[in-house]
């Protein structure tokens, strides 16, 4: 009898110890806007640091992400690259509450050949340039931006049969990075970034000449279903001092 409650006992504290090892491990599926590529390192492994837990970013366009999450991909949190994609996502209740600002970006016109920025309205028009690259407006909030701006300048139409389109914010940083494209717009905390500073030559454009891009972040209906302790963790440390100050350091404006 006193075996058996032994026996009992340790396979309670197996048990036990067994649970409480797969918590630990529990990793955060986390969508992330193509713009915060770089950026997104350094916070996911600040979160490591300050909690031990691991998070898994994937990256991509902020509207096809809302297709995805629409259709049941398992994220837990989203960080767009706007506002707009994780307000309707919350109108269509796959969000436990309404966005919140995390961060303003920036927009940039970037080249890694030799070309004069500083009359970079009069480039662009030039016959010089034969690719433009920039997001897919349609899906990218960046590339959004950047055709809003081209407008502004009355430069859309003059350049359009240039535009070489990526299919978010990476891609098109892959096209000016590699030439591909003659100079293209991306956004400033990619420039900024500690693997990009110093690569090529860039310019910020006007804040006037676009929408200010105020981008929020949401946590899902999955990562409340399945880890509601550790998104709400991941969430609240997206707002901390920490993760702000890599934030301002990587070219972002805080709310």
């Amino acid at each position: 009898m006193k075996l058996a409650r032994q026996i009992c006992s340790c396979a309670a504290t197996i048990f036990l110890m067994f649970s409480a090892s797969i918590a630990a491990a529990q990793t955060l599926s986390v969508a992330v806007a193509a713009n915060m590529q770089y950026v997104f390192d350094d916070i996911k492994a600040e979160f490591k640091k300050e909690t031990g837990h691991e998070v898994q970013a994937v990256l991509n366009s902020s509207g096809k992400f809302v297709t995805q999450i629409m259709n049941g991909a398992p994220f837990d949190v989203f960080l767009s690259a706007d506002m707009e994609y994780p307000e309707h996502l919350y109108a269509k209740g796959f969000t436990t509450a309404a966005p919140k600002v995390y961060a303003y970006g920036s927009l940039v016109l970037w080249t890694m050949k030799n070309l004069d920025l500083s009359q970079w309205q009069s480039l662009l028009a030039s016959d010089s340039i034969n690719k433009i690259a920039l997001a897919n407006p349609k899906t990218a909030p960046y590339g959004r931006e950047a055709m809003r701006a081209l407008s502004f300048y009355k430069l859309d139409g003059k350049v359009q049969s240039r535009l070489v389109f990526g299919e978010s914010i990476s891609q098109t940083n892959q096209y000016i990075h590699s030439g591909v494209a003659d100079l293209g717009f991306t956004a400033k905390s990619v420039v900024s970034s500690a693997e990009m500073k110093g690569q090529g030559k860039w310019v910020e454009l006007p804040p006037a000449s676009y929408q200010a891009i105020a981008q929020g972040a949401v946590i899902l209906k999955h990562g409340k279903e399945t880890k509601a302790a550790l998104a709400q963790q991941f969430y609240d440390f997206l707002y901390s001092a920490k993760v702000r100050a890599i934030l301002e350091r990587n070219g972002f404006i805080l709310p």
